[in-house]
């Protein structure tokens, strides 16, 4: 294996991947995409040189940003998730049977698009579910304007660069806030904090200020390098997050899930912190 995939996300830090295969390398309206393949990871997507899902990992991001809310909340009918192009999170969302309806807004039509034929396996029929909305938008956009209210509010986001740093902002987290039906939960993507500290602050002290119930819960994923990826959680109820072990339990059987990361004790731990983490927050 001579070739080799070098991410650019952070200027003092790298992780590089070996590339068996080049499937598609080209350039939407709005990103440089590129899709490979990796003996370790198998098919590997990335976003103007950083890497934003692999067929080998994805399942770990893919359930904590999902059966997290969803299950804390218990009765989470109405779900929005602001990108998730590649339809991973939909797919994970949908494989709740309570769930009525899914809008899925989504800036790049082209991600969406090329997914679906060299990715296939990470919608695995999300996008020809009659209960997904999917609305090609820009998601700053959809959220000051929509007038919906949704139960679980999911930020599937790209780092703060480019198409995704407005999803990062003051204005737009508190139009996420009024589009929260009562006891409604909004969780975000915010990076590995070892190698992204700054994100994860930015994002907490928002939430600090417009939400009661506010914090960020965490995961391993092998190609988010760096330590343990941060996830923003926030709610004006702290219903949700004081959900025991015993509820989820009950809940996910009621669900009836195969998973291959989330447990009900998975779930409860990942709010505890490491003191570094702990220390990032406001």
């Amino acid at each position: 294996m001579s070739e080799r995939f070098t991410e650019t996300l952070h200027v003092d830090y790298a992780q590089s991947l070996g590339v068996t295969k080049v499937l598609y390398d080209n350039n939407s309206s709005l990103q440089h995409i590129q899709v490979f393949e990796n003996d370790r990871f198998g098919r590997v997507l990335t976003l103007d040189g950083v890497v934003q899902t692999t067929q080998g990992d994805e399942f770990i991001y893919h359930e904590m940003l999902t059966h997290v809310p969803i299950l804390a909340h218990g009765n989470a009918t109405r779900i929005l998730i602001i990108g998730g192009g590649d339809g991973g999170m939909a797919r994970e969302v949908l494989r709740h049977k309570s769930v009525e309806k899914v809008t899925m807004v989504e800036i790049d039509e082209g991600v969406v698009a090329f997914s679906k034929t060299y990715l296939p396996s990470l919608s695995n029929g999300a996008f020809d579910d009659p209960r997904l909305d999917l609305v090609i938008a820009d998601g700053a956009d959809f959220m000051a304007t929509s007038t919906d209210e949704f139960d679980v509010i999911i930020i599937d986001s790209t780092d703060p660069v480019g198409p995704g740093e407005v999803l990062f902002t003051d204005s737009f987290y508190g139009h996420a806030k009024r589009r929260l039906a009562k006891d409604g939960v909004l969780v975000t993507q915010n990076g590995v904090p070892f190698m992204q500290p700054s994100e994860l602050t930015g994002t907490m002290r928002a939430f600090q200020q417009l939400f009661a119930d506010w914090g960020c819960y965490i995961a391993s994923i092998p190609t988010y390098a760096g330590g343990p990826m941060a996830f923003g959680w926030g709610s004006d109820s702290s219903k949700a997050r004081d959900v025991d072990v015993a509820v989820l339990t009950k809940r996910l059987d009621a669900a009836g899930l195969d998973l291959g990361y989330y447990t009900p004790s998975v779930h409860k731990a990942a709010f505890s912190l490491p003191r570094y983490i702990e220390k990032l927050l406001p």
